[in-house]
């Protein structure tokens, strides 16, 4: 997090509490800011951001790699690892998710196990520059023009994971700044190993443009 200046006010670390089905049942988070000079649990703040639009201007996204560059910087020392970040956020009391919602019944495509259709959804704008390089990193076929404000596909994309396949849409969401994800997952057996990994993987690549995880749904 930033304010007027160039020059970070703190770190925010962020982890999603999933189910056993891979949708997001919480989120616990930590930070350490430059006036306090400690970790601690920042469920408030992670709960402001996706619902206040100023503050999220003063939050910038970015890799583990850069955050490490900025705590060395602030800190003087070197950002925790993986294992004790996720300690720290399981410290405090989670921000809890809305219940499940099942949209339909479930419907299984043709020659498949199981279909599943999740939603990750996306808080701040996705500005032309992000967008094309989401059209470069998933190949993805484009559906419609961004700057057509009733456009709400804007471009699919899909892969084959063994024997299952995955194709997601991303949708923007009326005129507010929001975005989502919408994966479909078609099994081919009872296994549904590979679904938690892309997901994360589809979260992450929206997060390197500038896009706040908010939530992970599964709709059937």
């Amino acid at each position: 997090m930033s304010g007027n200046s160039a020059a970070p006010e703190g770190i925010l670390v962020e982890e999603f509490i999933l189910a056993d089905d891979y949708s997001a049942a919480g989120l616990v988070s930590v930070g350490w800011s430059s006036q306090d000079r400690r970790w601690r649990a920042s469920s408030d703040t992670s709960r402001r951001i996706r619902t206040d639009a100023l503050l999220r201007r003063r939050v910038v996204p970015v890799a583990r790699q850069t955050a490490e560059v900025f705590y060395r910087g602030l800190a003087g020392e070197d950002l925790p690892d993986e294992a004790a970040l996720s300690a720290y956020c399981r410290v405090g009391a989670p921000m809890s998710m809305p219940a499940p919602l099942r949209l339909s019944a479930a419907r299984v495509t043709a020659g498949f196990h199981e279909t599943r259709l999740y939603r990750i959804l996306f808080a701040n704008e996705l500005n032309p520059g992000a967008l094309a390089n989401l059209r470069a990193v998933w190949r993805m076929t484009t559906t419609g023009d961004p700057a057509d404000p009733p456009v709400r596909v804007l471009g699919t994309a899909g892969r084959r994971i063994g024997g299952d396949a995955f194709s997601w849409d991303l949708r923007r969401l009326g005129a507010m700044d929001a975005w989502c994800v919408d994966l479909t997952v078609d099994l081919a057996d009872s296994r549904d190993g590979a679904v938690g990994p892309l997901l994360r993987e589809l979260t992450t690549t929206m997060r390197a443009q500038g896009l706040i995880p908010v939530t992970i749904d599964r709709f059937s």
